[in-house]
């Protein structure tokens, strides 16, 4: 993979980024990469001209380190996951003080974070302190948070630029107010249960959106909430929210076309037993679920296609495709 320096440096620049606050949407991503590859260590880094930045980390006090010393330096380079899986047997590592000194770094792999004109700003990667390897379940999982990982930094991005572009037209006081708050507040995913329809005592609530990404913020914030209320493990939590971020955006994306003026369901119960039950259903063309290709078949491993159901799969107990593709059920059980 060839680097232009000068052209990734201005891309990491663009998305201003550095030396943010800490960010939930990013936080969870790195946990339940952490909780999927079994790592004690998962870090969100940003490889600037002479350091690496984390944005997010699990398993490390550090927020920053030398880029001459950092692992994620040499995983920019590739396009794909960049696997250590015994740094002490590596020529390139052995000697690295992160590797001989703590946290004793002995396994790697990080998955680069690029943009869509190709510079790689980073990586989502997890760290170990013995030698290992990862599943094949696991390295497509990492490979499905890379791509979640990625969709926030576009999205932090595009709000930003549209909130500068707002302010740069110099539209009346009043206007600008409200349109740079509802900016705000999709940036933030501060959407919150009490602004979806009512909900049942048995924790339902029936909410139809437009097929645009930025609607989906107000489903998954509702249902953490949701389940938060009802005192559901985190990790479980992090699941259903991927999981449904998943097949909503499948349903923006495949069923309605990316067009905006087209809707998009989602019911969610909860019943006494503790058991979750949600469907999304979009009004597309639908598909057959039997037909898409194993995105683990060696054959299709370069191939984008399946990934999403794959990872839908993963996160949830229970996966239904009904209506001829059009709608999705799917189950998850408190513990």
């Amino acid at each position: 993979m060839v680097i232009d320096e000068s052209q990734r440096l201005a891309a990491l620049n663009k998305y201003r980024i550095l030396d943010t606050e800490p960010e939930r949407s990013f936080d969870d991503l790195t946990l339940l990469a952490s909780h999927i590859c079994g790592t004690p260590i998962a870090l969100i880094s940003l490889i600037d001209r002479d350091r690496q930045w984390f944005k997010s980390r699990v398993g490390v006090t550090l927020t920053e380190t030398s880029r001459s010393v950092a692992i994620c330096a040499h995983a920019i380079q590739q396009a794909d996951i960049f696997i250590v899986p015994d740094t002490l047997e590596d020529d390139t590592f052995r000697n690295n003080p992160y590797v001989a000194g703590e946290p004793r770094i002995r396994f790697y792999a990080g998955a680069p974070l690029i943009t869509t004109d190709g510079h790689a700003l980073g990586t989502l990667c997890v760290m170990d302190r013995i030698p290992r390897t990862l599943t094949t379940e696991q390295l497509e999982a990492l490979e499905a948070l890379r791509r979640q990982a990625q969709a926030q930094l576009q999205l932090r991005l595009n709000l930003k630029e549209l909130e500068a572009a707002l302010v740069a037209r110099e539209r009346s006081e009043a206007e600008q107010k409200r349109l740079i708050n509802e900016l705000n507040e999709a940036l933030e995913n501060v959407q919150k249960l009490s602004g979806l329809l009512p909900y049942c005592s048995a924790c339902h609530f029936n909410m139809i959106i437009p097929a645009d990404p930025l609607a989906i913020p107000r489903v998954t914030d509702g249902v953490k909430q949701m389940l938060t209320e009802k005192k559901w493990p985190e990790e479980r939590i992090m699941a259903v929210e991927l999981a449904l971020q998943e097949a909503l955006a499948n349903a923006i994306r495949h069923g309605c076309g990316n067009i905006s003026s087209r809707q998009v369901q989602c019911v969610v119960t909860v019943d006494d037993k503790g058991e979750l039950l949600v469907v999304v259903r979009d009004p597309g063309p639908g598909f057959e679920a039997a037909s898409v290709a194993n995105p683990l078949a060696p054959e299709n491993m370069l191939k984008p296609g399946g990934r999403g159901i794959f990872l839908i799969n993963q996160l949830m107990d229970e996966v239904d495709f009904r209506d001829g593709g059009r709608e999705v059920l799917m189950k998850k059980r408190k513990e």
